[in-house]
């Protein structure tokens, strides 16, 4: 079970320490599924329900990227580069190719993932996340950032940014929580103020609105599972369908009643519509 998944360390030949967690069938015949966070997210920020779900026939893996959390290095300030490091990672776990799935910010890391090396890809899963240039997502409103840079998220901050402002999207909500803290040994190190500056660097550079970068994803000829929720209040519900659009081989699903977090709030019914996906 990933709430009690060990943390691990591999070293990459910058000589950069990634953490990252591995947990599930190893010996799925299918490549592994690696899971890139959203902004200021560590290793304990996914639900470990969701992930129990996944790998339940898939193996695992989580990361933190350089600078977050248990990762040494420097934090990187442009997509570009949160996808350069990414793929370091890769080649020091020698992941040849991995299905990945991207959440917000690290759906914009995987889609730069498969542009730089699209052998590294298999398949793609993108969560709650935009193509760069894409209208309205350069940086977050003002609300969520009020609830998000912050030096630690409590539960309003959560119910607040990532789940629809209904009852049963907030009592959803309350779940998740009750789920992200049950790890209590071993957990993650918090990201610091200067960590959530580099990384707010890497989302404002990537919606900078750019009409011609939205012509790229044309390259992008992977299987790609586009996922959101119906009221997102990071990144805007009709980034999806824009994602949809611009990708030659994508499927779109948005959940009802539901926002950012709509991943953790549907977790079953994702869970099985990406392991469908990824069959």
């Amino acid at each position: 079970m990933y709430v009690d998944a060990p943390n691990q360390v591999i070293e990459a030949a910058s000589g950069v320490r990634y953490a990252y967690r591995r947990t599930g069938a190893a010996s799925s015949p299918s490549p592994p599924l690696l899971l890139l966070q959203h902004y200021r997210g560590t290793l304990d920020g996914w639900d470990p329900a969701l992930i129990d779900a996944l790998a339940a026939e898939r193996d695992v893996i989580t990361l933190d990227n350089a600078g977050v959390g248990l990762s040494t290095g420097q934090a990187c300030r442009t997509v570009r580069d949160l996808a350069r490091d990414t793929l370091a990672f890769m080649d020091a776990l020698g992941l040849r190719q991995a299905d990945v799935l991207g959440y917000s910010m690290g759906g914009f890391t995987a889609q730069e993932v498969a542009l730089l090396r699209p052998s590294a890809v298999r398949r793609l899963v993108l969560a709650a996340t935009a193509p760069r240039g894409g209208p309205c997502i350069e940086g977050y409103p003002e609300d969520i950032v009020a609830h998000t840079d912050v030096d630690r998220l409590n539960i309003q901050d959560y119910l607040y940014a990532f789940f629809n402002h209904t009852e049963t999207s907030q009592r959803s909500g309350l779940g998740f929580v009750g789920r992200y803290i049950e790890r209590e040994e071993d957990r993650d190190l918090p990201v610091p103020a200067e960590v959530r500056a580099a990384q707010y660097e890497a989302v404002v550079e990537w919606g900078v609105p750019d009409p011609a970068a939205l012509e790229r994803l044309s390259a992008v000829t992977h299987p790609t599972f586009v996922a959101g929720g119906d009221n997102d209040r990071v990144i805007p519900s009709s980034a999806a369908h824009l994602l949809g659009g611009l990708l030659p081989r994508a499927r779109v699903k948005v959940y009802p009643d539901s926002g950012h977090g709509f991943l953790f709030q549907h977790h079953e019914e994702f869970a099985r519509d990406v392991q469908d996906f990824l069959r």
